[in-house]
């Protein structure tokens, strides 16, 4: 994959939570892919995956739907995880969807 944007962020208003998406990478066959990465020390405790909550991901949406505001057609796309326990990264393709 070939990455497009880190850190994009965006705002939602004074008051209220913006999003951010850790990653934005372009895949061989066209799909965006929009990464959260997770970090842990351990797994306990349900470990980096399980600590991307609805609300995470809410955010995670609302950065990306904006971020495809800047294509007619918008490509392909889905969301991942990728998390990092300890030593052990587990990449997550499609772990939610919008």
């Amino acid at each position: 994959m070939k990455l497009v944007e880190r850190n994009y962020r965006v705002a939602r208003g004074p008051h209220a939570h913006g999003g951010e998406v850790d990653l934005i990478l372009r895949d061989a066959d066209g799909t965006l892919v929009f990464a959260e990465v997770r970090s842990r020390a351990s797994a306990s405790h349900g470990g980096a995956a399980a600590s991307v909550t609805p609300t995470k991901q809410r955010r995670c949406i609302l950065a990306a739907r904006h971020y495809l505001l800047r294509f007619g057609a918008p490509p392909p796309c889905r969301f991942d995880v990728v998390a990092i326990d300890g030593d052990q990264i587990t990449w997550l393709p499609g772990a939610f969807s919008a």
